[in-house]
């Protein structure tokens, strides 16, 4: 963990951010994503996330740095994260390269999340990664600086996290993996937890988006979402076929504005830094009504200097 890093994002960070589906970006054209962008900002949010999708996957989505640069020059003060950048799509020293140029053009408005890694081992192959990562850094831009957090979801995953990285940046996880992963990382690094959400007061409605989710790569025995939930304390009686309702329950917050924002608070209760809004909603336009919707609850609004 590089001293001081950690810290200084989390003063820019503030307490919430947003996350959003790499699919969702995908099907949005740049000029969409410029002025959403922009409105999020004004609303107050403290960053913006998306995701990378690995070669191969049924879900499509834009490259990591691309679509972060985007974003970066679309805003003014917004931190944008990969969440993740997936290192089964490029070299160790790409990895470097693209996120270094892009830390030097916004100075501390980028943080790296990585993950991804594949094979019987993903935590020594993750390390072996950040290795060379490291190497390439010592003679590519070795000047800039920037935060890195690990997608941790297990004890391994964590201590790697805390011993080579910034923070960690989990996904799809209740609040029970927040306080585990708090108590795993320590007071230092940054806790930076997914939040889904579907501001709707259907149960049905609302759970079938989460459902739909599960049912895109995250329903194997092996995967390693369900190991973790698993590890968590959920057995085959809640994670068998579409998921109990007490399960996708203790994942997704949905509901009004008042049952959302308790459990992102919640989250922030048990120990995370800055929490990230993901709106199960079919376009990014329709999601950031939904982050509006909730920004008077959580966010001051940022003016806008006309003078």
């Amino acid at each position: 963990m590089t001293a001081g890093m950690a810290e200084e994002t989390r003063g820019r960070l503030g307490r919430f951010g947003v996350w959003i589906a790499p699919a969702t970006l995908l099907g949005a054209p740049v000029a969409e994503q410029r002025e959403q962008f922009a409105r999020l900002e004004r609303l107050g949010y403290g960053s913006l996330w998306t995701g990378e999708v690995p070669a191969g996957s049924p879900v499509g989505g834009r490259e990591a740095f691309a679509q972060a640069a985007v974003a970066l020059a679309a805003t003014d003060r917004l931190v944008v994260g990969t969440g993740i950048a997936n290192v089964s799509v490029r070299q160790p020293h790409a990895m470097h390269a693209g996120a270094a140029t892009l830390a030097e053009a916004y100075p501390g408005r980028l943080v790296l999340g990585l993950g991804g890694q594949q094979g019987a081992r993903p935590v020594s192959g993750l390390r072996d990664y950040l290795d060379a990562m490291d190497a390439a850094a010592t003679r590519l831009l070795p000047d800039v600086r920037y935060p890195r957090v690990l997608a941790a979801l297990g004890p391994r995953a964590h201590r790697l996290a805390g011993e080579r990285a910034d923070g960690v940046h989990p996904f799809l996880q209740p609040v029970a993996h927040t306080a585990a992963a708090r108590k795993l990382l320590g007071p230092g690094p940054l806790l930076v937890p997914q939040q889904a959400l579907v501001l709707d007061a259907d149960s049905a409605a609302a759970r079938g988006r989460l459902r739909a989710i599960f049912a895109v790569g995250r329903d194997r025995a092996d995967n390693p979402y369900t190991l973790n939930y698993r590890r968590l304390g959920w057995g085959d009686a809640d994670l068998a076929g579409e998921r109990s309702d007490r399960f996708v329950d203790a994942v997704l917050a949905w509901g009004d504005e008042a049952a959302i924002v308790r459990r992102l608070r919640d989250h922030l209760a048990a120990g995370a830094d800055h929490v990230l809004l993901h709106p199960l909603a079919a376009t990014l336009t329709a999601a950031v009504d939904e982050l509006a919707a909730l920004a008077p609850h959580l966010l001051e609004p940022q003016q806008t200097d006309f003078s």
